[in-house]
């Protein structure tokens, strides 16, 4: 079926406009669908259209909503938030250059730590639930364990996706999966996944939290182009207690390699120590035990 949009909900709109000096201009344009294939994908015609950079794709259900490595992401009607943004580069060097590097560069590490760590300030705000980050790009809540043992159930997750052209970006599309009700997730993963409603135990409402990660993220791209990728990169450390100390498994030149976390660089890249050295990690699954 053809994905055909519809009027934003009032609520929604409403949610948003309420943030609208906090936006400045980002997030004006949200194309709403009542079901639709892939946001990421919707907003990806979008942006080679030549839309505006801040454009939202929203949609009330997916059905090929996908995570990192083309997994799929469970996207019931009513089960959680489902939307991407349109990020653009920016040619000029701005403040200490951070942030020119990031989009001119094919790469869209900060920009999916940014976009994470600016979700779950939302939902700290609109909510007052507080999320942890697992890197690079899931929202976690974290269960009391020993220092070494993750121990975490899967609140929300981040997928970037950049169009290049030769060495250039085009564009960056950040594709947001929040599960704000258990519907969100099917009993197969049960286990391993949360929503917002489970972990606070009452009825949350979907547009203050959307309208408030869309004013989070428009601060923290004014963080990155105005040359402030420090701070969001603390920001997202603060937020990240298993970027340091914790054990993980991943994909080395030789098969499986094995260390403990000792926090990310300032491109974003994961930083583990193996065998007496560290190494970087910026691609590719961590396997966290």
């Amino acid at each position: 079926m053809t994905d055909v949009s519809a009027p934003l909900p009032d609520e929604f709109r409403q949610a948003v406009a309420r943030h609208a000096t906090e936006l400045e201009g980002f997030a004006r344009d949200v194309h709403y669908y009542e079901q639709a294939g892939s946001t990421n994908d919707l907003a990806a015609v979008l942006a080679g259209g030549g839309v505006p950079e801040g454009t939202v794709v929203l949609a009330a259900a997916q059905t090929a909503g996908r995570g990192r490595q083309r997994r799929q992401w469970h996207s019931p009607p009513g089960g959680g938030l489902y939307f991407s943004v349109v990020f653009r580069p920016r040619d000029a060097q701005v403040g200490d250059g951070d942030a020119g590097a990031l989009l001119v560069a094919p790469q869209t590490s900060l920009l999916t730590l940014m976009a994470g760590e600016a979700v779950a300030d939302g939902i700290s705000r609109a909510t007052g639930l507080e999320a942890a980050l697992k890197w690079p790009n899931d929202l976690v809540v974290e269960a009391a364990a020993p220092a070494c043992v993750s121990a975490w159930r899967k609140l929300g997750g981040i997928l970037a996706e950049a169009s290049v052209e030769g060495e250039r970006v085009r564009h960056v599309i950040v594709g947001i999966g929040i599960n704000v009700r258990p519907a969100a997730y099917p009993p197969e993963v049960r286990d391993r996944a949360t929503s917002l409603e489970s972990e606070l135990g009452r009825e949350v409402d979907a547009a203050t939290v959307f309208a408030a990660c869309l004013a989070a993220l428009a601060r923290g791209r004014s963080d990155l182009v105005e040359g402030r990728a420090r701070l969001v990169l603390e920001r997202w450390r603060r937020r990240a207690p298993s970027a340091v100390g914790r054990h993980v498994t991943w994909e080395g030149p030789d098969g499986p390699w094995h260390g403990v976390t000792r926090g990310v660089d300032d491109t974003g890249a994961l930083l583990i120590e193996h065998e007496g050295r560290v190494v970087r990690v910026v691609a590719g699954d961590v396997l966290w035990t």
